[in-house]
């Protein structure tokens, strides 16, 4: 399976070598299985002949991509991790040169992007109607910028026809590992043992709600409010009052900048709040659930463990 991976200048040196590895763990290991398995073709290229990555290393692009190669072209994310320095950094013109070459691709080609690459990806208009997730921080940015693409934020890896996108970061990794699944799922399970690399389904249990609700005055007043009131419940008739705010504007704008409603976005800062004091105080499941506003300890144990799984720890 041929695998161009497309850096652009900047390009995050953490996800570039995260997939350069697991491609090559993975040929090193596929002779230890019973069925052959072809090596995977790795070829570095870029849209200009010196690209360096986001740390000053000079990256080895072996040339231009081949719009024409029917396997996989991989976008590992670009170094700029907020909106006020990503914004100016997709108008530059080789984002742009890469967008153009993607539309021009032979119908069967495949793309993947990971983390802050979804928005190369998306710049391209591909994505439109298709469905994506992205690095879960620049969620409110990538609902404005691109508003039909139908996002999946919460979800770690997202394939929608001809495109798999992948999370933040480290999902690099599971997109690599992804793609090599394709061709054996016994490798790709075989890789991640060697590189200790757990299930990440979902991306939701990473993120951090009010770091999302600050892209917005009304949605951020409404995350303080709601952290104040986890105890005594959820009202939208108490919160839009205090907020000076009709319900349908505040619910629209929950909407539009984190995806969920309200109440979806209350009951999220009541799990987040009881996991972290599971994990740093000597409080009992029954003392947390009454700081967060449940009846008994037994309803909080199966929402966090439907929600964040078992990995937190052992639920006492």
């Amino acid at each position: 399976m041929k695998m161009q991976i497309l850096a652009l200048d900047g390009v995050f040196d953490t996800g570039l070598s995260a997939i350069l590895d697991v491609f090559a763990t993975a040929n090193e290991l596929a002779p230890m299985l019973p069925a052959r398995i072809a090596p995977f073709d790795t070829r570095i290229v870029g849209m200009r002949r010196h690209v360096r990555t986001s740390q000053g290393f000079s990256v080895p692009v072996s040339g231009s991509p081949d719009p024409a190669d029917p396997d996989w072209i991989v976008i590992p994310a670009i170094g700029y991790k907020m909106p006020e320095t990503l914004v100016p950094a997709l108008e530059r013109r080789d984002v742009r040169d890469s967008g153009r070459m993607l539309r021009e691709r032979a119908p069967g080609g495949n793309t993947a992007a990971a983390c802050i690459g979804t928005f190369v990806l998306a710049e391209s208009g591909l994505l439109d109607g298709q469905k994506a997730t992205t690095t879960w921080w620049l969620v409110p940015l990538f609902r404005q910028r691109y508003p039909e693409v139908e996002l999946e934020d919460s979800r770690m890896l997202v394939r929608s026809s001809a495109f798999l996108t992948a999370g933040a970061a480290l999902s690099h990794m599971d997109m690599a590992l992804w793609l090599v699944r394709q061709a054996s799922p016994e490798l790709a399970a075989l890789v991640a043992r060697y590189l200790i690399v757990d299930q990440r389904p979902a991306q939701s249990a990473y993120a951090l709600a009010d770091h999302l609700a600050h892209a917005d005055p009304l949605v951020q007043a409404f995350e303080r409010w709601a952290r104040e009131h986890l105890a005594q419940g959820f009202s939208l008739d108490a919160a839009a009052q205090q907020l000076g705010a009709s319900k349908r504007t505040l619910a629209r704008r929950t909407q539009q900048v984190l995806g969920k409603s309200p109440l979806s976005f209350f009951q999220d800062l009541r799990v987040e709040r009881a996991a972290h004091l599971l994990k740093t105080s000597s409080l009992s499941l029954e003392q947390i659930a009454a700081q967060v506003g449940y009846a008994d300890g037994v309803t909080l144990r199966n929402l966090l463990r439907r929600r964040l799984g078992r990995g937190v720890r052992e639920l006492r």
